[in-house]
């Protein structure tokens, strides 16, 4: 099985993290955040991930090496010479794959952490004989979301893409079981959106959506990335990492003093030092950060190599690489 895993977003609510690091790149408590979905596409069967690039390829595909190895898939790289929209992106994915693209495949949005069953979603693809399978996710606020209302037997009756409406309701979970024939309503080389422009005119016409319970996370912002972080940590998603302590991950690299305060709720990168009289709460600090005696660092997340300095105080910050923080 082969997944088009779309990555070619510039992050841009996430900066200053991703200035100058792809939001796929960017670690996710112990590893690069796409890491975590590699490995869960892995678990569902995938052999083959394709990623359809945009912004920094080349730092994407340093942050993974070795993941072939480790989550026992092969990964492929293909970078969009323009921006395509999201059905332009599965195209031009596609067409690169040429004869070597399966008639069944996963198309998926990589800003997500999630442990939903893929095969699930897979199954009722094949039961259904459809052109197009959508992951829905139940939530209380679709307004940020495309809310799709399906018949008894898992038809799409309506996709609506992000309302702006505060109501309940089933979402679009940026996770796809495609024919190849769905390719055809793609135009090669423009920037189409599968939301907008290709589920609609599927609507009655072979799409479907299918619920899947579970844990679900778009980490496009600074608040969700912590609480991806929490949620990894206090194990309420099905992931690799191994706490060192319960919400709490200290690389075994890191230097804490033994008069600092680390914690609840910490990620410390290898490298970090944390000073005599220094504390740290609700906070991730990537490789490399230092934070001065009497430093005070709460609700932020700090790039790789900060410094905080001797008596500074940080309270909801996001620090960038290379930033310096005022004493």
């Amino acid at each position: 099985m082969q997944a088009i895993v779309l990555v070619g977003g510039e992050g841009t609510r996430l900066r200053p993290l991703t200035e100058t690091v792809p939001k796929p790149a960017l670690t996710l408590v112990d590893r690069p955040f796409l890491a975590h979905m590699i490995e869960w596409l892995g678990g569902h069967g995938v052999t083959e991930v394709v990623l359809a690039c945009g912004f920094l390829p080349d730092v994407l595909s340093e942050a993974l090496a070795g993941e072939e190895e480790r989550a026992g898939v092969a990964i492929r790289y293909v970078v969009e010479p323009d921006r395509r929209g999201t059905a332009g992106a599965i195209r031009f994915a596609a067409d690169e794959l040429g004869d070597r693209l399966e008639d069944r495949f996963l198309a998926l949005n990589g800003d997500v952490l999630t442990d939903l069953d893929l095969t699930a979603l897979l199954g009722a693809h094949r039961e259904h004989g459809a052109q197009a399978t959508l992951g829905l996710h139940p939530v209380e606020d679709s307004s940020a979301y495309g809310l799709v209302r399906c018949g008894d037997g898992g038809e799409v009756l309506e996709f609506l893409e992000k309302t702006g409406e505060r109501v309940p309701g089933e979402i679009n979970a940026g996770m796809y079981v495609l024919e190849r024939s769905v390719l055809d309503l793609i135009p090669p080389g423009e920037e189409v959106s599968i939301e907008r422009d290709v589920f609609p005119r599927l609507v009655g016409d072979g799409l479907h959506g299918l619920r899947l319970d579970g844990y679900w996370m778009d980490i496009g912002t600074p608040k969700r990335y912590l609480q991806a972080s929490w949620d990894i940590l206090e194990r309420r998603v099905e992931t690799r990492v191994e706490p060192t302590a319960p919400g709490m991950l200290v690389a075994s690299g890191a230097e804490v003093a033994r008069g600092a305060t680390v914690g609840p709720r910490v990620v410390l990168g290898s490298g970090c030092r944390v000073a005599d009289g220094a504390a740290v709460r609700d906070s991730v600090l990537l490789d490399d950060c230092t934070l001065g005696e009497g430093a005070r660092v709460s609700g932020s997340i700090l790039s790789a190599g900060v410094e905080v300095p001797a008596g500074a105080t940080l309270d909801g910050a996001v620090v960038g690489q290379g930033e310096r923080v005022p004493a």
